[in-house]
């Protein structure tokens, strides 16, 4: 009865169309008033507690370090690394897309923000090369949803902190699955566009690449810091934020010469704005974390799943089902902090390792992010790149269906991660 109404509620608050943060809040008090135990000031108490925790800085850290990137030409940089690469080869552009996409991953962290700054660069050079829009479009989006697997990862420092368990573990064992899933998105480019009459870019010269590459070194190398820094222990991930917003204010203000105070202004205040929604929704779902604890929840859902936790990969693939469904009508940071409380006992007591369930189920929340009707970064691509929406739904499935792919592959063979972990924790 319980979980009953606290998804009832839930659901009724968001087809209502009230905010995520606000749904999760009065989701809470219906628990606490059906518990008998309302209490306004435990309200206030967990918003403030869930919050109040030092990973929690490394958030707006990353987003920061995004919009200074897009702002301060690293972005740009990036790809046309990429363009004087690829630019020459069939499809080129694609590729091109899949490799910023990879590399812009691992500066920012954020979806949305790759997603943008890709689909406005690339998608009208696209367009004019005789690319068709949605698969353009579907494919950069596709590409943008690697930014919350490849470190250094919003949703992977949420997961570890809510789950208390090594944010550079986490970061140590998505690489691997990041790297197949851009992998994935070449091989389906490779083939959807093997008979596509594209126009490709002018050859560039040994010359020109290595200058293409020289210009864009300052921001290529800062992957190799953050990550790099992380894994030997110079910093922790907190620590890897402020570094990163730091080296790309310098790289754009004085070696780009493309971040004016201005851009540096507009930077803050979009950060702010986006990081006082992250960790709004972070201090609404404590609330109703805390009571699925002092509920019984998950011993209720782990008594509910007994039978399947002697199958751990049957109950890992339930799960995700789970995710991927509920995903098409979440957003990915509230999908991740409703089913967290919950999924996180039961992965205990089915002992599935944590650091691995934490990449598999940020795989899925991300893959969210691409299925209708909220589809998120679809929505983004869709109006930077000014496509309508059903041509990039259709667009999209080819790639939405590879990266499934990927999901199961590492479902049903874990060692994927773990032998990975094992050798670069070591």
């Amino acid at each position: 009865m319980t979980v009953i109404l606290f998804l009832a509620v839930l659901i009724v608050c968001i087809v209502l169309g009230m905010p995520i943060a606000w749904s999760l809040m009065i989701s809470g008090v219906a628990l606490m008033l059906h518990l008998d135990m309302f209490n306004g000031q435990v309200i206030a108490q967990n918003m403030i507690y869930g919050t109040d925790n030092f990973i929690f800085l490394a958030i707006p850290g990353f987003i920061l370090a995004g919009e200074l990137m897009n702002r301060g030409g690293l972005s740009q940089r990036i790809i046309e690394v990429a363009i004087a690469a690829f630019g020459h080869i069939k499809g080129g552009l694609g590729y091109v897309g899949i490799f910023a996409a990879l590399i812009m991953a691992s500066l920012s962290g954020s979806a949305i923000a790759d997603s943008a700054a890709l689909a406005a660069i690339l998608i009208p050079m696209m367009r004019i090369a005789g690319y068709p829009e949605g698969r353009s479009g579907g494919l950069l989006a596709a590409g943008g949803v690697i930014a919350p697997v490849i470190p250094p990862s919003i949703a992977l420092v949420v997961f570890g902190a809510v789950a208390n368990i090594s944010i550079n573990g986490l970061f140590m064992a998505a690489i691997v699955p990041g790297l197949l899933m851009a992998a994935a998105l070449v091989a389906m480019w490779a083939w959807s566009s093997r008979n596509g009459d594209y126009q490709t870019l002018e050859k560039q010269s040994g010359k020109q690449i290595l200058t293409a590459i020289i210009k864009g070194l300052p921001a290529l190398v800062l992957p190799i810091v953050v990550i790099g820094g992380m894994r030997v222990g110079i910093f922790t991930p907190t620590e890897a934020a402020v570094i990163a917003v730091v080296y790309a204010t310098v790289i754009g203000a004085f070696v780009y010469r493309e971040l004016s105070l201005k851009a540096f202004y507009e930077s803050l205040v979009d950060a702010g704005k986006t990081s006082a929604v992250v960790m709004f929704l972070v201090g609404t779902s404590m609330i109703s974390a805390w009571l699925i604890s002092i509920a019984n929840l998950p011993a209720d859902i782990v008594k509910l799943l007994t039978p399947l936790l002697d199958q751990p990969k049957l109950l890992l693939g339930a799960i995700l089902f789970l995710t991927l469904a509920l995903g098409m009508v979440l957003d990915f940071t509230p999908l991740m902090l409703i089913l967290m409380p919950i999924m996180i006992p039961l992965c205990r007591a089915a002992h599935i390792d944590l650091t691995y369930f934490g990449v598999v189920f940020t795989i899925a929340g991300a893959l969210g992010m691409l299925t209708p009707p909220v589809g998120n970064v679809l929505n983004v691509v869709s109006g930077v790149g000014n496509i309508r929406t059903h041509k990039i739904i259709v667009g999209v499935m080819p790639f939405l269906l590879v990266q499934f792919a990927v999901l199961a592959l590492l479902v049903i063979v874990p060692q994927i991660i773990t032998i990975p972990l094992s050798m670069l924790s070591d």
